[in-house]
């Protein structure tokens, strides 16, 4: 019988083999990793713990899938006032670099020395699209947006009409407004959609940003949103469920078990003192009801990623841009659109809009206009003190939400380090792999004051101790874990040990004046560093 030559023809075709699997291999290890898709969704106006992942007893079942499959932040922050929080996001500098005073929710915005993360990321080959909340006074699609749909907000707000200076746009042209059927959550969801749909079909990653307006005011929900929280809220009232939320969250390690509830404002009387609970129980459950909704429509969003099979490679973050407010009734006291309310075009499905509700005049519809009150933004806030445009806690600080799971491998876990709304843009190039010009179009670009937080998504080094400043209607430093406050300008300065006491509880200052002039001096340094004295 012959022999096999060993170095024969079969040696020849394992050899070609194994050098194929190597070049394979080398192939693999040098291919190009493909760059994210991002997601940004941002609420308006919703408090800490007002999702069901934050302890809420509002159903948000799409937000709280987020949760289970990502990473809850639960020292995250923002600028505690609309207009401030946008311009940190879209820029990675803090509001007073580029234009902003830090207390006025509508002013323009300074990009001589800034760019936005969508004129950078489609510089780099991202398709990018907006829906929602855009305050710029260019439009979104002047600055980096292929695609946009919402209104340029400069006035008021009404989810079923269009409102005087406060018009719809699709891309740069006016949005001819539906006669009958119309509420703009809805409008919100159903382009985003869209959008999607068109950017999952090109060969190129994609971003999305959709700001709602939910669940800020007006009260306006349909009928069907609000019935499930109507029977909830009048037979408990924010007493028990403040404490209830605050249970909730300390089971799901949100806060540790040594805080304490932060005393409600002397202002808020106990649930069983209230002499109109129905009226304010349906406060609420419209205000429940917007969120409900706002939440369906991610759950539409995710959808789409879901069928387009792109959610493996797709960072989704969800966050508000501040705390739960306290106003009741806003325009009795905003009087520089008294004018528009008398105005022909205030006139909402040919019916007067009227402010505030009360027992006679309930809230959901578009007739009236009104927020939920103190006591439910107290609760909104949980376990926090202050409200939106304060710099205490629940004026500052949001849910995060982040779900990646080619970078976060185990979903439902909850980190602790300080972050910031001037990081997300950083985070988003890092992600992407793309560098911050120095100069864009021109313009010579302010360098970041935010940082990255995709190493702490990857489980490498977190950010560590930082610095963090606002000055919002009141002013604050945060250090490490002290932190100082106070309410306005001219007030006494408050001093507070977050690691012990995040509810800011117990002012420190008496005990420890020296931290207070110390804190006082780096503030003073931040405020000539970013322009914000005023």
């Amino acid at each position: 019988m012959k022999r096999i030559n060993a170095r024969g023809p079969l040696h020849f075709i394992f050899s070609l083999t194994g050098l194929l699997i190597q070049l394979v291999d080398a192939s693999s290890e040098t291919q190009p990793v493909a760059p994210p898709n991002f997601v940004i969704l941002l609420a308006d106006d919703m408090g800490w713990s007002d999702a069901g992942c934050y302890g809420g007893e509002i159903r948000t079942p799409n937000i709280d899938r987020l949760a289970k499959e990502g990473l809850r932040f639960t020292q995250f922050y923002n600028n505690s006032i609309c207009g401030p929080t946008r311009a940190s996001l879209l820029t990675g500098l803090y509001c007073q670099q580029v234009g902003h005073r830090g207390d006025r929710w509508d002013e323009p915005m300074d990009f001589s020395r800034c760019a936005t993360f969508a004129e950078i990321l489609h510089g780099s080959g991202y398709h990018t699209m907006m829906v929602g909340k855009w305050q710029g006074r260019d439009l979104a699609v002047k600055r980096g947006f292929d695609r946009f749909f919402g209104p340029n907000c400069h006035g008021m707000i009404s989810y079923y009409n269009e409102v005087q200076n406060n018009e719809l746009y699709l891309n740069d042209k006016r949005w001819k407004f539906p006669q009958e059927g119309f509420y703009l959550t809805d409008a919100f969801a159903d382009y985003s959609v869209q959008f999607l749909e068109e950017a999952v079909q090109q060969d190129r990653p994609f971003l999305l940003y959709t700001a709602f307006i939910a669940p800020h005011w007006p009260l306006h929900a349909r009928e069907k949103d609000i019935v499930p929280y109507r029977k909830l809220y009048a037979e408990n009232g924010w007493n028990i469920l403040r404490d209830a939320r605050f249970d909730r969250q300390r089971e799901m390690g949100l806060v540790p078990a040594s805080w304490s509830l932060s005393p409600a404002p002397e202002d808020i009387p106990a649930w069983e003192e209230e002499r109109e609970k129905a009226w304010q129980a349906e406060r609420m459950a419209v205000y429940a009801g917007q969120i409900t909704c706002m939440d369906r429509a991610i759950g539409k969003i995710l959808e789409v990623l879901d069928r387009a099979g792109v959610v493996e490679n797709t960072v989704v973050l969800f966050l508000s841009d501040n705390g739960a407010t306290d106003r009741g009734s806003p325009l009795p006291t905003a009087t520089h659109f008294a004018p528009q309310l008398e105005s022909a075009n205030w006139r909402l499905d040919r019916v007067p809009m009227r402010p505030g509700s009360g027992p006679n005049l309930p809230p959901g519809g578009p007739e009236t206009f009104d927020a939920y009150g103190k006591a439910w933004g107290n609760l909104s806030n949980t376990p926090l003190s202050g409200f939106k445009s304060e710099t205490y806690e629940g004026g500052i600080r949001t849910p995060l939400v982040v779900r990646w799971p080619k970078a976060i491998r185990s979903g439902g876990k909850i980190d602790g380090c300080v972050g910031h709304v001037i990081d997300l843009f950083p985070t988003l190039l890092e992600a992407a792999g793309v560098e911050y010009p120095r100069e864009f179009q021109g313009r010579e670009l302010t360098p970041f004051t935010g940082k990255s937080l995709v190493p702490g998504f990857e489980g490498r080094a977190s950010l560590g101790e930082r610095e963090l400043c606002w000055d919002a209607v009141g002013q604050a430093i945060r250090s490490g874990e002290w932190k100082l406050v106070r309410r306005a300008k001219e007030a006494p300065w408050e001093l507070y040990n977050l690691e012990t006491d995040g509810t800011e509880s117990l002012n420190l200052a008496p005990q420890f004046p020296d931290r207070v002039s110390d804190l006082e001096g780096a503030y003073r340094t931040w405020q000539t560093r970013t322009e914000a004295t005023r």
